[in-house]
């Protein structure tokens, strides 16, 4: 993660996600993860609670992935590997599964 106006990195691995995925409108799905740390991962000072809001359109394709703390904007980005990491879970057949089936008509 890179905190805006600092030269300092933390690059953060993931392990796992917990998802929570809702369909916001016939365009966009909100998917909120609750990131799982490989145990070696330093957390960066400044998040006491990280989550990861990302939002897809309805055909599962990634507009945008933002980090929260404490369930609000933050100060950080993430760097192009937990960008990397971010997109392969979204793009998993798993999680476009859901978001086809949250989609779907009913």
């Amino acid at each position: 993660m890179i905190q805006y106006g600092s030269d300092i990195i933390t690059e953060l691995k993931f392990v796992g996600f917990d998802p929570t995925i809702e369909r916001r409108d016939n365009q966009w799905v909100d998917i909120e993860l609750v990131p799982e740390l490989w145990k070696g991962t330093p957390v960066p000072d400044g998040i006491h609670d990280l989550t990861i809001y990302v939002i897809c359109t309805t055909g599962g394709q990634i507009a945008q992935m933002v980090p929260y703390d404490e369930g609000c904007d933050c100060e950080f980005q993430f760097t192009v590997s937990e960008k990397e990491q971010i997109t392969a879970y979204i793009l998993s057949e798993d999680i476009q599964a859901r978001i086809r089936n949250l989609t779907s008509p009913i």
